[in-house]
This record gives structure tokens, C-alpha cells and sequence, in this order.
């Protein structure tokens, strides 16, 4: 049994049709609690659109959210079910929200809420962008060049006049995400590669995730985040705005308003929560995308999957 757990969870791109239904199938009432929660927010049966989506539907922001959120919440249930809870938490991007509700910072109902709001106000601002631009701004990853020089090269370029580009996703010291224009992205892809990136990859995202071009989003999110009750964290909880520890529930509640806007430092998250030396962290919900990058900081800590049944119950022997 582990003793001092970090939980890590997921965000938006983990997803996948029929992720934690082995979990509602073999969890108990924490588990079932949790769906028919996730169901009564969402005013929809949360099993059935798990269960019948279509890869194509489940990338929609604004269901992929509540999908993911739902899936994230319920292994930590499962976890809990089997005796294992956190010492601490984090999440990536949207999985922030989960690490929130772990932390005892939000309710499980106001998550659901929020991720709920976010994830249309979100898929609103979008689809207005892809609606008033032929070539839409979007995302790309940067491999091959550590964050601090891919910040100072776009802190250099928007000097020079190329202002359509943000850092939106510091995911490794071997790959940052940035976003940016049609017209933005094209031209850094060329300049990076100049500056020694071995890829610039156009990612296939809904949106320009974590920059200026979802002020929209923020601004229409921001109504409903006031309606939220933000607590003093139960356990330590990171911040993907600032990469550490959040002090408290009127911190974490400003960070919220400034999470859509700005970029998630997950290498300096990681680097915060290493320092408070777990015995292991453990990648709630689905995937294993935060398990490989986990793996890239070169730490001794173990990072286990924990998303699935059989993965919890293997940990909770």
C-alpha cells in the first residue's frame, strides 16, 4: 500500500469512447455516486454517452470536458474504495479541476459545474473563431528545444512584430506546446527549425487552448467560477499558472480566472510537487500521457497508471 500518493490527473485529449466504465461496473456506491452526479449536472446519462460516443464526439470540447472530468473523479472514487487517497494532487490543464475537487478546494458538484461551463463557454468562442476566419488559429508542439529558449524566442519575436504566438503547454524539458495563428504558426515553424527544433508538429486540437485568442471563453466562464464556493486546500495542490503550491482557496479561486488565458507550466508543477517527496505519483484517469512525461524529468519517484480498474486494484495489493 502506498503511503504518501500524489494524484495526477489527465486533461483534455486523454479521452477515449468507453473510458471508466469498468469502473462504474466493478466500483461501489462512491463510484455510482459520482456518475449519477456527473449525470444530474450534465442533464444527460454520463454511462450512455460514454459508452456510445464516437472518437469524433468525444473530441468535442464541450463534451470531452465533462467526459474526462467524470472519468478522472471516478478513479479517484475507486481509489478511495480501495483504501488509496491522495497526499496531494495536480492535474494538467483541464485536470487541474479534478486535483481541485481531490484537494478539497471545490466540491465534486461545483467541479462538474465549472468543467461543465468551461467546456461550452469554450466550444462557444471556437466555433466563433472558426466561423469569422478561413485559416483559424490553432496549436503545434516544439520538440527538441528546452522551454526556457522557445519563451525567450518568442519573447524576442513578439519584439519584432510576430505577436500571434504564445507558449500554451510546457509539457517537458523536450517539448512545449505553443499556440498561435494560422499565419503566426506558420512562420515560427520555420524560425524554430532555424533555431534547432528537430519537429514542429500542427496539433489536432479543437482550438488555441491556453493563449489570449480565448478571452472570449474567459470572460463568459468568469460568471459562473464566481458562483463557486473555493475552500483552503485539505492536501498540497499545484498550479499550472504559476508551477507552484497554491496557498489557499482565494488563491486558487484568481489563479481559475487566469487558467483559460495562460500557459500551463507542468515541468515547474512537477518540479514543485518533487520537492515534497512522494512515494509515488499516480496518473488518475485516462491514459498515460502524464506517466511519459513523468518519466521525461529523469525523477526516481515511480508514476503508475490508476486510471482503469484492473490498475487500481493491481496498486491496491
Amino acid at each position: 500500500m502506498l503511503d504518501k500518493a500524489f494524484f495526477l490527473f489527465p486533461g483534455q485529449g486523454a479521452q477515449f469512447p468507453g473510458m471508466a466504465l469498468d469502473l462504474l461496473e466493478r466500483g461501489g456506491d462512491g463510484v455510482k455516486h459520482v456518475f449519477s452526479l456527473a449525470s444530474e449536472v450534465f442533464g444527460k446519462d454520463m454511462a450512455a454517452l460514454l459508452r456510445d460516443s464516437s472518437p469524433e464526439e468525444l473530441k468535442q470540447t464541450d463534451v470531452s470536458q465533462p467526459a474526462i472530468t467524470l472519468a478522472n473523479l471516478a478513479a479517484a472514487a475507486y481509489l478511495a474504495e480501495k483504501g488509496l487517497k491522495p497526499s496531494g494532487a495536480a492535474g494538467f490543464s483541464l485536470g487541474e479541476y479534478s486535483a481541485l475537487a481531490a484537494a478539497g478546494v471545490i466540491s465534486a458538484e461545483d467541479c462538474l459545474f465549472l468543467v461543465a461551463k468551461r467546456g461550452e463557454a469554450m466550444q462557444a468562442a471556437i466555433d466563433r473563431i472558426n466561423q469569422n476566419d478561413p485559416k483559424p488559429p490553432g496549436m503545434a508542439a516544439v520538440i527538441g528545444l528546452a522551454p526556457e529558449q522557445v519563451e525567450a524566442l518568442i519573447a524576442g519575436w513578439r519584439k519584432d512584430g510576430l505577436t500571434d504566438l504564445n507558449a500554451a503547454n510546457i509539457n517537458s524539458p523536450r517539448q512545449v506546446a505553443v499556440s498561435g495563428s494560422a499565419a503566426a504558426l506558420e512562420e515560427a515553424e520555420k524560425r524554430f527549425k532555424e533555431a534547432g527544433a528537430k519537429r514542429f508538429m500542427r496539433l489536432q486540437v479543437a482550438g488555441p487552448y491556453h493563449s489570449p485568442f480565448m478571452k472570449e471563453a474567459a470572460a463568459e466562464f468568469d460568471v459562473h467560477l464566481d458562483k463557486a464556493r473555493f475552500n483552503d486546500p485539505a492536501i498540497p495542490v499545484f498550479s499550472n499558472v504559476t508551477g507552484r503550491q497554491i496557498s489557499g482557496g482565494e488563491e486558487a479561486k484568481a489563479l481559475a480566472h487566469r487558467h483559460i488565458l495562460e500557459g500551463v507550466r507542468w515541468t515547474d508543477e512537477e518540479a514543485s510537487l518533487a520537492l515534497l517527496a512522494p512515494d509515488a505519483l499516480l496518473e488518475v484517469g485516462p491514459g498515460k500521457v502524464l506517466q511519459g512525461l513523468w518519466k521525461d524529468t529523469g525523477s526516481a519517484i515511480p508514476c503508475h497508471g490508476a486510471g482503469t480498474a484492473a490498475e487500481i486494484e493491481e496498486l491496491s495489493k
